[in-house]
C-alpha cells in the first residue's frame, strides 16, 4: 500500500475585513448572545486572531479542493499581538485556539498582517 501526503498548493480568498480587535470583539459578543449565547472560538496565531467561513462542498469546490486549492469566502481578522485563552468583556467572553501549528493558517496570518491597515 501506498500512502501519499499532498499538502495543498493555494489558498484563495474572496473577501477580507479586518476590524480593530476590541471592536470585533464587542461584535462577536453580541452575535453570541443574539444567537442564543455560548462561547465563541476564534483562531489565533502570529499575532492575528481570525475567523474564516469556507463554501460549502458543491461538485465545483470540491474539484477545486482536489487540484490542491482552498476556497475561502471571507476572512475577518485583527490584530491581537499577544495570545490569550479567552478575553472577557462586559457581556461575555470570547475562547481563542492558538493555531500556530498549522502551516497554513501561519502563512495566512503573515499575510494578513503584512497587508494590515492597523498595524501594531
Amino acid at each position: 500500500m501506498e500512502i501519499t501526503i499532498e499538502p495543498w498548493k493555494e489558498l484563495v480568498i474572496h473577501e477580507v475585513l479586518e476590524l480593530k480587535f476590541d471592536d470585533w470583539i464587542t461584535q462577536v459578543i453580541a452575535t453570541a448572545r443574539s444567537a442564543g449565547g455560548g462561547i465563541p472560538t476564534i483562531f489565533w496565531a502570529g499575532g492575528i486572531a481570525f475567523h474564516f467561513s469556507t463554501f460549502p462542498d458543491t461538485e465545483t469546490i470540491v474539484q477545486e479542493k482536489l487540484k490542491g486549492k482552498i476556497h475561502y469566502s471571507s476572512v475577518t481578522f485583527a490584530i491581537k499581538e499577544k495570545f490569550e485563552r479567552q478575553v472577557i468583556r462586559e457581556g461575555g467572553a470570547v475562547n481563542f485556539t492558538d493555531v500556530s501549528h498549522n502551516d497554513i493558517f501561519s502563512k495566512l496570518a503573515e499575510k494578513l498582517k503584512t497587508g494590515s491597515k492597523f498595524k501594531a
